[in-house]
């Protein structure tokens, strides 16, 4: 869609990986890293961008609403889909881990995505959601950069820990493990900066894990 800013801006946001946000992702993608080992397959990302993540990681499929993005995730041999995390084009029980990755902010309805979500997930099947948090350094620039009318950060959402988890939590995933991770700011030196175990205030990107609950029982949303 043309009035849609990740279309208009996806080459922008893509070269961030490779610039700025280079020593950012790479300790990002060492806290997903922790968790990824175990989880089972298949995978799908939701909001898979231009497939950063995706690729890095081996998740083969991904989702995301921006035309312009999926072009350059499917440059990257990432099958792409195009869609919205609230209304997911895929069977009942269809994979064993679904990935958000720095797509929470973004979600219009991150209820209905969670329940979409576990719907399109096996029996106990899991999720990670890795968000930026909003007491975290990261996050402080974009708010301040929404304030300013900044055309994607305009439209995202930062939540807290405690926000998130009574979400997932109300969603139907029990909270199994968490990572936090990304404590220096934009521009600082990201050296020692390691991912630890836990929820630890002050971190940008935290990571979540999830276990859908077999025993859930799913109430409609007003």
């Amino acid at each position: 869609m043309a009035d849609n800013p990740f279309d208009l801006l996806a080459e922008k946001y893509d070269r961030w990986y490779d610039e700025e946000g280079r020593e950012a992702f790479a300790v990002e993608l060492a806290a997903l890293r922790r968790v990824v080992a175990e989880l089972p397959h298949p995978w799908l990302e939701v909001g898979v961008g231009t497939g950063r993540f995706a690729r890095a990681l081996g998740i083969p499929l991904g989702v995301d609403p921006s035309a312009e993005m999926l072009k350059l995730a499917q440059a990257r041999g990432i099958r792409t889909v195009q869609a919205v995390a609230e209304s997911l084009p895929f069977a009942n029980g269809e994979f064993g881990t679904v990935f958000l990755l720095t797509t929470w902010e973004f979600l219009s309805e991150p209820e209905r995505a969670l329940l979409e979500i576990r719907r399109i997930l096996k029996p106990g099947g899991m999720l990670v959601n890795a968000y930026l948090d909003r007491g975290g350094k990261w996050a402080k620039l974009y708010l301040r950069k929404a304030e300013a009318g900044h055309p994607l950060f305009s439209r995202a959402r930062f939540y807290d820990y405690n926000e998130v988890i009574r979400i997932t939590r109300e969603s139907g995933f029990d909270v199994v493990r968490t990572v936090s991770a990304l404590f220096s700011g934009p521009g600082e030196d990201t050296a020692g900066d390691e991912p630890k175990e836990g929820f630890h205030p002050g971190a940008s990107f935290v990571v979540i894990v999830g276990r859908s609950q077999t025993d859930y029982i799913r109430t409609a949303l007003i």
